[in-house]
């Protein structure tokens, strides 16, 4: 494994090379190295979830004073779950560092999603207990907390569903939704959606898919609708 590169990729520097290393070893690969003592990831995996889990926990708590429990909790879920602990490891190229066994290798294990999410979840673990809890925090502030500024997860979150409950409980408007602009080429395009509420100005959303602009949308009017 190149210690080196990826400590140059990430920018960080590790106290303890052997704890990055430890963190990218598949079981596979000491399966077939007994003689040279490595150690696989596995354990390193279930500290990383923990630092994963109360990192996300605490920057939804300080970043959505508004947002109820149960809205924290479907976040959470969708940031910490497989797919996209996968979609991490792979935008940080982490596939390119793990030691595999042979055949692990050869049955794809290098692009296999467990396998990365994993890994991401590894080196995690490994870089808090080389360098601290804040430390760590920093990275997920560099590489995954943006991300859900930007609404990476806003699919977890039906504010559409949200906004419609809450308009119809508390008076009997109806809620328009239109598709008022499309941006860019059929391939890479992107939708601008508008939700229109009685006695409330219209607000917009931006997204990949129609459905995406539209709770985008609905976002913004369900902050403004409980702000009364």
């Amino acid at each position: 494994m190149h210690v080196q590169k990826l400590e140059q990729q990430l920018n960080i520097t590790f106290q303890n090379k052997t704890l990055l290393q430890q963190a990218f070893t598949h079981s596979s690969y000491v399966n077939e190295h007994r003689e040279k003592l490595f150690t696989d990831n596995e354990r390193l995996e279930f500290l990383g979830d923990a630092v994963l889990e109360l990192a996300v926990s605490q920057y939804l708590f300080r970043k959505y004073e508004k947002m109820t429990e149960g809205e924290m909790t479907k976040l959470r879920a969708s940031i910490v779950c497989e797919e996209s602990l996968v979609n991490f490891a792979i935008h940080l190229k982490f596939g390119d560092y793990i030691l595999l066994g042979k055949g692990e290798e050869q049955t794809g294990g290098r692009t296999r999603p467990a396998l990365l999410a994993d890994v991401f979840e590894s080196f995690l673990g490994a870089l808090y207990l080389d360098q601290g809890y804040p430390k760590a925090q920093h990275f997920l502030e560099k590489y995954v907390f943006p991300l859900i500024q930007t609404g990476a997860f806003s699919h977890a979150m039906d504010y559409k569903s949200q906004l419609q409950e809450l308009v119809q409980r508390q008076k009997e408007y109806t809620i328009e939704y239109e598709i008022v602009e499309e941006i860019g080429p059929s391939h890479n395009k992107e939708f601008i959606a508008q939700v229109k509420v009685k006695d409330y100005s219209p607000e917009e959303g931006k997204g990949r898919t129609k459905k995406e602009a539209e709770q985008r949308a609905a976002k913004k009017m369900l902050d403004r609708y409980r702000e009364g």
